[in-house]
């Protein structure tokens, strides 16, 4: 039986993190590369609710706040201010608005990227809920967004099953996202 919930549109959003993005010195390639993997991985309905912003914990914050508590967003992925850098903030405006953090993601997405680059361990890539919202940080670059959303994403869907957010659904030939048995 399709419950109401099911049938929802799922609001997810895209949220590139990056002062010289945001004031148009250069394209933003992080947030498509997102979206492609989303396209790529989802076969039940959605909707991409984009922004591109400046770096640093307030913009950050109000974009994060304002997507799950304003627009509804029941899926918040960013991309970009997780390394080690001075404007590199995006943690810690995270940790302002979470209500609960998962710490398995950073945990996998630094060790699948470690497998590549001996740089993943600057990373500080996190998630965590705000309500009926999960938001996941991403890093800032098109490869490494596919390579921590190939190993996170098929947790995502049972974890917004758990929240209350809108169901996904997966191409098991993309992404095998895991539900356990009912």
């Amino acid at each position: 039986m399709t419950t109401a919930l099911q049938k929802q549109t799922a609001r997810i959003g895209i949220v590139t993190i990056s002062d010289r993005a945001s004031q148009g010195i250069y394209a933003d390639e992080s947030g498509p590369a997102i979206r492609a993997v989303l396209d790529e991985f989802l076969v039940s309905p959605w909707e991409p609710v984009i922004r591109v912003i400046p770096d640093g914990i307030a913009a950050v914050s109000e974009c994060l706040v304002n997507l799950a508590d304003t627009e509804r967003c029941d899926l918040i992925l960013t991309t970009g201010g997780t390394g080690p850098a001075p404007r590199d903030l995006t943690p810690e405006a995270v940790h302002a608005v979470i209500d609960r953090e998962l710490p398995g993601f950073g945990e996998v997405m630094r060790r699948i990227s470690f497998e590549t680059v001996p740089t993943a361990i600057l990373s500080r890539q996190l998630a965590g809920t705000r309500g009926a919202c999960l938001i996941v940080t991403l890093p800032g670059k098109p490869g490494s967004i596919r390579t921590c959303l190939n190993a996170v994403f098929p947790a995502i869907p049972y974890g917004l099953d758990l929240i209350g957010a809108a169901r996904l659904e997966t191409d098991p030939a993309r992404c095998r996202a895991f539900r356990p048995p009912a």
